[in-house]
């Protein structure tokens, strides 16, 4: 099975001005310059990538597109979750047959089951696809929370080696480092910390915006040049306070025009910054940009 490492970007899902209709042309020209940038994986229809308010062909075709666009540069992840496991393992084989190299899963949202429901969900997607699966840990979002214990009982499931956590918890990556799995950190906050704590890297919804300082700190600290990585951090982190603060994929959608990359607006109900927020924005990306902050002054 591939090892996946380093930065993998959640990638953004852009829209027409409507927000009826993902616009190919710009997730085309996007995943292009995420591959540019150097990004060692990207992931399709992740929470960055607005899946939410997609309908499933939807995602479905922002996963093919995507994977024909990648032409196998890089790994492509298809974030493939819902509600009951039925619908789960048909978008995950559907991935599986569009050429993913692994999928990102959540346990059962919403109404969710007990542990032991959480436990049939991941292993019957793993009998029924042949990828490595990354648990998906978001409980601020799905309401239920990979615990270190339960990931060390998903981690006895054959084709389960990955968990992506967003619980910007320091403490809560260091636990699921020490059970022997792969760590990929999910909170942007603590994305240089984190890595110095073990992962393997970052699902990163920043690096839609910031590409290359996302590279650039995971070689640094791949190549235990620190000094260099927390310096360039410190520089990024002012942003990634914003985002983590804020309404995060107007944040990030923002942040990448700010930075000249043309994303379009989120779909509804997903509302864009206000004047004073896209100011502190700015302000926030200064660290990376000087000329922003004069430009938030004026």
């Amino acid at each position: 099975m591939p090892d996946f490492k380093g930065i993998c970007v959640p990638i953004c899902t852009p829209f027409d001005a409507s927000g009826g209709a993902v616009d190919e042309g710009k997730l085309r020209s996007h995943t292009d310059a995420m591959l540019e940038a150097g990004i060692h994986a990207i992931l399709s229809c992740g929470g960055t990538g607005e899946f939410a308010y997609l309908r499933e062909d939807e995602r479905r075709n922002v996963t093919r597109i995507v994977i024909e666009q990648v032409r196998g540069r890089v790994p492509v992840i298809a974030q493939t979750s819902a509600i009951s496991t039925r619908e789960t393992i048909e978008n995950s084989r559907a991935a599986q047959d569009m050429g993913a190299a692994g999928i990102m899963v959540l346990p059962p949202y919403f109404e969710g089951p007990t542990m032991d429901g959480v436990r049939y969900h991941y292993e019957h997607i793993a009998r029924a696809v042949d990828l490595p699966i990354i648990v998906y840990n978001i409980p601020q979002h799905s309401n239920i929370d990979i615990t270190p214990e339960i990931f060390r009982q998903l981690l006895q499931i054959d084709n389960i080696q990955y968990i992506k956590d967003s619980t910007a918890s320091l403490i809560r990556i260091q636990e699921l480092v020490a059970t022997g799995g792969k760590v990929f950190n999910g909170g942007d906050p603590i994305a240089f910390q984190g890595m110095l704590a073990g992962s393997v890297g970052c699902i990163w919804g920043a690096a839609n915006a910031m590409p290359r300082e996302a590279v650039e700190l995971y070689e640094h600290v791949a190549a235990g040049r620190l000094k260099e990585a927390l310096a360039l951090w410190r520089r990024m982190v002012a942003a990634q306070l914003f985002f983590w603060n804020h309404a995060y994929n107007p944040s990030i959608k923002a942040a990448a025009a700010v930075l000249g990359r043309d994303l379009g607006l989120c779909r509804k109900p997903q509302l864009p910054l206000t004047d004073a927020e896209a100011k502190r924005l700015r302000q926030a990306l200064a660290g990376l940009h000087p000329e922003l902050e004069r430009a938030a002054a004026e």
